[in-house]
C-alpha cells in the first residue's frame, strides 16, 4: 500500500504524446525500462564519475554510480511507502546529461555554450529523454510520463521562485526551457517526495563510493579517515569487533556502516518530517516550500567535513587536476572544430545540422554531440581530428 502522499501511477498525468496503457506494467514501470534502455543510458557505461575510465577497471562509472543510486532509492521509497519505481525512475535518469569526463566535461560545456543559452546536466538529461532517442515510430524521445519529467528536472529542488537555489538565478538553460515550454513542470514547486528520494540516494551513493574509490587510487588512506566524523568511528567499531581484520574486508566493512549510518538517518529524518507535516497528497508535499526528504543537521554536518576532505584530498588532487586539465583540452578542441566543420558529424547528424537555423542552433546540435560522447569516443576523436595522445 502506497502512502497517500505518493505518486500512484493511476493518478500520473500522463505522457505528452498519449498511449494505451501497459496490461502488465505501471505507467512508472514502463519509464523505468524505456530508460534502461535507451542509448544514452548504455553510454554511461564509458563516462567518468571521478577517474576517467582508462584510469582502471575498479573504479565507478557514471553508469555504475547509477545502478547505486537506483538501489539506494528504491530502499529508502519502499520504507516510506512510496513509489518505488517512480524513484527508481528518476534515480536511473538523473545523469544521462552528462558529459564525457564527468563534471570537468560539463564544465567545459557550460563555458563553451554560454553564448548559446547556457549547459547543464540536468536539462541535458531532459532534452535527451524528451528529442535525442529516437527509436519509437510515434515520437521522438521516451515519452516519459510528467511526473518522471518533473523528477529529472527538480530533484535537487526547485529552480525558479522563491524556493529555488541561488544558483538558478539568471536565464533557464536553453534545454529546460525548451521543455518547459512544451509542457509545464512547475518549475516553481518542490519535485515529488519520490525525486527527492532520488537525489538524497545521490548524495548517499557518491559519498560512500568516493570514499572507497579515494582509498583504492591510494590518494588518501584508512589513517586519515580515522581522523574524520563518521567514517573514524565506523573503522574504530570494525577495529573492535574484527581485531587484526584483513585490510581490504575492513575497509569494506568501515564503508558499508557509513552506507548504512547514511541511508538510516536520511528515513528517520523523512518518518519524522512526514508523521509531523501529515500530507494528504503529492500536491501537499510539492507545495511545503521545503523538503522532506534530507539528513538531519547533526549529520548533514559531519558530511560537509568528509566532503571537504574528498574534495582537496582526492576531486583537486594533483594527479586529478593534471588529468582534468588534459581532457578539458579535448572538449575545447572538438567542440570549436565541430562548429566550424559540422560535416565532421556522422551522416546520422546531418538532418539536425540542416535544420539548424543560424549558429546558435547549430551549436546546439554540436553540444548535444559532444554532450553525448563517451570518454573513450572523445579521447579517440581528439587523437583522430586534433593530434590529441589518446592515453596519458
Amino acid at each position: 500500500m502506497l502512502a497517500p502522499y505518493a505518486c500512484q501511477p493511476d493518478q500520473s498525468r500522463g505522457r505528452r504524446f498519449p498511449e494505451s496503457l501497459s496490461s502488465f506494467r505501471s505507467p512508472f514501470q514502463r519509464d523505468r525500462d524505456r530508460i534502461i534502455h535507451s542509448s544514452a543510458f548504455r553510454r554511461l557505461k564509458h563516462k567518468t564519475q571521478v577517474f576517467v575510465e582508462h584510469e582502471g577497471d575498479y573504479y565507478r562509472t557514471r553508469l555504475t554510480h547509477t545502478i547505486e543510486v537506483a538501489q539506494v532509492a528504491r530502499t529508502i521509497a519502499g520504507v516510506l511507502n512510496l513509489n518505488t519505481d517512480l524513484a527508481e525512475s528518476v534515480a536511473l535518469a538523473h545523469d544521462l546529461g552528462h558529459t564525457p569526463f564527468g563534471h570537468t566535461g560539463e564544465d567545459a560545456m557550460e563555458r563553451l555554450m554560454a553564448p548559446y543559452g547556457g549547459f547543464d546536466h540536468n536539462a541535458q538529461a531532459l532534452r535527451i529523454v524528451m528529442r535525442l532517442e529516437r527509436h519509437y515510430a510515434d515520437f521522438d524521445g521516451l515519452n516519459l510520463t510528467w511526473e518522471t519529467l518533473e523528477g529529472i528536472a527538480k530533484h535537487n529542488g526547485p529552480v525558479r521562485g522563491p524556493n529555488a537555489d541561488a544558483k538558478h538565478e539568471g536565464p533557464l538553460p536553453y534545454a529546460l526551457a525548451e521543455v518547459n515550454e512544451a509542457w509545464d513542470l512547475e518549475l516553481d514547486t518542490h519535485a515529488s517526495a519520490e525525486a527527492q528520494v532520488a537525489a538524497i540516494a545521490d548524495d548517499v551513493a557518491y559519498s560512500h563510493h568516493d570514499l572507497h574509490d579515494g582509498l583504492r587510487s591510494g590518494l588518501f588512506t584508512e589513517a586519515d579517515l580515522m581522523e574524520l566524523p563518521v567514517t573514524g568511528p565506523a573503522f574504530a567499531e570494525v577495529d573492535r569487533l574484527y581485531p587484526g581484520l584483513e585490510k581490504m574486508r575492513r575497509r569494506h566493512e568501515a564503508l558499508r556502516r557509513v552506507f548504512g549510518r547514511m541511508v538510516e538517518d536520511v528515513i528517520a529524518v523523512a518518518q519524522n518530517r512526514l508523521s509531523a507535516a501529515q500530507p494528504k497528497s503529492v500536491e501537499e508535499i510539492r507545495h511545503m516550500g521545503t523538503t522532506v526528504i534530507r539528513f538531519s543537521k547533526p549529520l548533514y554536518q559531519e558530511l560537509k567535513a568528509i566532503r571537504a576532505f574528498l574534495f582537496t584530498r582526492m576531486y583537486r588532487a594533483p594527479s586529478v587536476m593534471e588529468e582534468r586539465a588534459r581532457v578539458t583540452r579535448v572538449v575545447d578542441g572538438l567542440f570549436p572544430l565541430f562548429l566550424a566543420n559540422p560535416g565532421l558529424l556522422p551522416e546520422a547528424w546531418a538532418a539536425d545540422i540542416a535544420a539548424a537555423k543560424g549558429e546558435t542552433e547549430l551549436a546546439r546540435v554540436i553540444c548535444d554531440y559532444v554532450a553525448g560522447m563517451t570518454d573513450r569516443f572523445a579521447l579517440a576523436e581528439g587523437e583522430r581530428l586534433l593530434g590529441m595522445p589518446a592515453l596519458a
